[in-house]
């Protein structure tokens, strides 16, 4: 059996999470761009380019896991721009390496297709982040409506320190009576609805799977 069945590769820079190299791959990329990184391995083909594609894979992953740094490129579109052109740059170079390989050029293509679809999540995010908040404090109070990155990372796992996917929003409720208008409100905004008390369980409940998931804390009922 070759190493590359036996053992999961740890290339992509800046993945201190749980998730291998091939999920992180098949999250961002597709099952596609995974086989064509196994083939080029298996030829010893464009090693170097199948680097230089795992490192601007590192910064995409890296963003999607840090809730700071997306908090920050959604208040800065200049900041923002600047990174996705910048990626676009990185992702040409390792096509003009491509010496006419087909697989390359076929990755590079994925490659191309995820970073527009990542640079298009945050101007859809902040819209619906906007429509959330409209609708959300026609029910609570504001300050119990959380975007913020604190708030996201505090309740991404429970005591089994497990960790999937940061919810969108943390709702913390006043009182029972707005439980039904906040949980209808998140089901008309496709939000998957985790209802979540101190966050000391065992079983992973309180867990987000779903990236677009809000997290109503009853610890104030």
């Amino acid at each position: 059996m070759s190493s590359s069945k036996s053992q999961p590769y740890r290339e992509i820079p800046y993945n201190y999470t749980s998730f291998s190299d091939r999920e992180i791959v098949i999250r961002v990329l597709g099952n596609r761009a995974w086989q064509i990184l196994e083939e080029l391995r298996e030829k010893r083909a464009t090693g170097l380019s199948s680097h230089m594609l795992l490192e601007l894979l590192g910064d995409m992953w890296m963003v999607m896991r840090n809730p700071y740094i997306q908090d920050d490129l959604l208040n800065n579109k200049k900041r923002r721009d600047s990174l996705i052109s910048t990626m676009q740059e990185r992702l040409e170079r390792i096509r003009a390496r491509a010496d006419g390989n087909k697989k390359t050029i076929e990755l590079v293509d994925i490659g191309a297709q995820s970073i527009a679809k990542f640079g298009k999540w945050f101007g859809d995010y902040y819209d619906l982040r906007k429509k959330a908040k409209r609708k959300f404090r026609a029910i609570t109070p504001k300050d119990n409506i959380l975007f913020d990155g604190l708030a996201r990372v505090s309740h991404v796992t429970d005591a089994t320190d497990w960790r999937v996917e940061l919810p969108f929003v943390v709702l913390t409720p006043d009182s029972e009576a707005e439980i039904a208008a906040l949980v209808k409100t998140c089901i008309s905004l496709g939000l998957t609805v985790i209802p979540r008390g101190g966050g000391t369980g065992y079983t992973g409940g309180a867990i987000p799977l779903d990236a677009m998931s809000a997290v109503i804390n009853t610890e104030k009922l």
